[in-house]
């Protein structure tokens, strides 16, 4: 299908029901990528596979796959993701190893950013060890689309808080990354509280557990990274303001650089807001 240039040039609606029929239609086909969030968040799933699964030869799991995201009320957004994700990591263990390699490999390089959000959730999580989920993971976490790389670290996560210790040994090699999208997933993945997740309670209590990896990218040169070492460090500060502090004094005396600088004031915000606010009451 030829699409457009001014399709795929978009700048993207602001609001769902801007977004113009003709670029909603494709985005529900998987015949293109959302370019925000708004189009993001109004993908319909429930549509999405009618089209994409009869062209890897899975249309007869339609009819199961749709009645389970019916019941779950689940025809869009993560939920959906999430959902779709590991009913077909599920489906194809009935299919033979051939055939499983062969869906992985089209969704994986699909060129809907929704296909490839469920594919980061077709990692057999029931089976792999933690090293596999991340060594499929990480093509993912590498994606070029947003949605994808937040999906990826979504997808290993709860994985990632059970085996903490084992974590952050593999994220620390995964900050060295030339690919600031990898180095960024070293720290978002395991960020205290998160978005969107259950929050890691040894984190919140002891973060000086994740220095291997936060004192590798103290002055990253990637704003992308900075803001997640300034988000993880923030979030560490709502329960261990001290250790924040200090290791933020320590950062500025170590490097002196404009990416620690914004990092550290990311890292106070919290901190210095609790300040203001206690010099209005006082």
């Amino acid at each position: 299908m030829q699409i457009s240039e001014d399709i795929i040039n978009r700048k993207g609606a602001r609001k769902g029901t801007d977004i113009p029929r003709d670029v909603w239609t494709l985005l529900n086909q998987g015949e293109i990528e959302s370019v925000n969030l708004t189009e993001w968040l109004a993908v319909n799933h429930m549509t999405l596979i009618q089209h994409v699964l009869p062209s890897v030869g899975l249309d007869h799991y339609i009819d199961d796959i749709s009645s389970e995201i019916t019941k779950q009320k689940a025809e869009s957004g993560m939920k959906a993701i999430r959902l779709i994700g590991q009913l077909l990591d599920e489906v194809l263990h009935e299919e033979n190893e051939e055939k499983q390699a062969e869906v992985l490999q089209a969704f994986a390089h699909h060129v809907s950013d929704s296909v490839r959000c469920w594919a980061a959730y077709m990692n057999k999580q029931h089976l792999s060890t933690l090293e596999e989920k991340l060594a499929y993971i990480q093509p993912f976490a590498a994606d070029h689309h947003f949605g994808v790389r937040e999906i990826a670290w979504m997808s290993v996560r709860e994985s990632l808080s059970h085996q903490l210790d084992q974590s952050i040994e593999y994220l620390t090699e995964w900050a060295k990354s030339g690919d600031e999208n990898i180095r960024r997933f070293s720290v978002e993945s395991i960020r205290p509280r998160g978005v969107w997740t259950k929050h890691i309670e040894l984190l919140k209590q002891e973060p000086e557990r994740a220095l291997p990896i936060l004192n590798l990218l103290k002055s990253d040169l990637s704003t992308y990274v900075q803001d997640s070492v300034g988000n993880w460090l923030n979030d560490a500060s709502k329960t261990q303001p001290n250790w924040v502090m200090n290791l933020c004094e320590q950062w500025s005396k170590e490097s002196d650089t404009k990416a620690t600088s914004r990092i550290i004031k990311k890292a106070k915000r919290t901190i210095c807001e609790g300040e203001s606010v206690n010099k209005s009451l006082n």
